[in-house]
């Protein structure tokens, strides 16, 4: 409950008293379980990357080539980023609203940013093993880590505007089976050799 109070207005437009309203605790209860609201926020955030991490991992052990590996990847992320519609929304906000985050991070927050440095380093070693065995064309792996981010996260978190865009619930089986079809065929044309 408190992931999607977070998703829909961010760190900063959340107050402990509505999370504990939310919860069904007294204010000094929730208090009792995180020391400050950036502890809460922590937590929330850590949860929902160990969640996407741990189905995102298995696509790189699988006995395949790099271009499968991605593909199960993308498949695992969207499924993940589907099956919880706050989901990327928070992620989307955690990544860009910064500016609102006290300077002193928590043992949640710093357990978030592994979480989402343990997925990228994955996936970034993924792309760099595709580029080298000549599977995948010579790309910035920056920057198509940012595009991965783009058209997975930002779709999903785009809510009613990306509905209205495709003219379809985005969050629909067919919608995100199209979205894995997209994306990957994106890849497919621009990275793969």
């Amino acid at each position: 409950m408190a992931e999607a109070l977070f998703a829909r207005r961010g760190f900063a437009g959340v107050g402990m008293r509505e999370v504990a309203d939310v919860v069904g605790l007294g204010k000094s209860s929730l208090f009792h379980h995180f020391k400050t609201k950036l502890h809460l926020y922590g937590e929330v955030i850590a949860r929902v990357l160990g969640r996407i991490e741990e189905r995102v991992r298995p696509a790189l052990t699988i006995d395949a080539g790099p271009a499968e590996k991605l593909d199960r990847w993308l498949d695992a992320l969207i499924d993940a980023l589907a099956e919880q519609p706050a989901t990327a929304r928070l992620l989307l906000r955690s990544l860009v609203e910064d500016e609102d985050m006290p300077p002193e991070p928590t043992p949640e927050i710093e357990s978030a940013e592994r979480a989402i440095e343990s997925i990228l380093i994955g996936v970034d070693g993924l792309l760099r093993a595709g580029i080298e065995a000549g599977v995948f064309r010579a790309v910035s792996v920056p920057h198509m880590l940012q595009t991965l981010i783009g058209a997975t996260v930002y779709h999903f978190a785009s809510g009613e505007f990306g509905d209205e865009l495709l003219g379809h619930p985005l969050l629909s089986t067919e919608e995100v089976r199209r979205r894995k079809e997209a994306v990957k065929s994106l890849l497919h044309h621009g990275l793969v050799a």
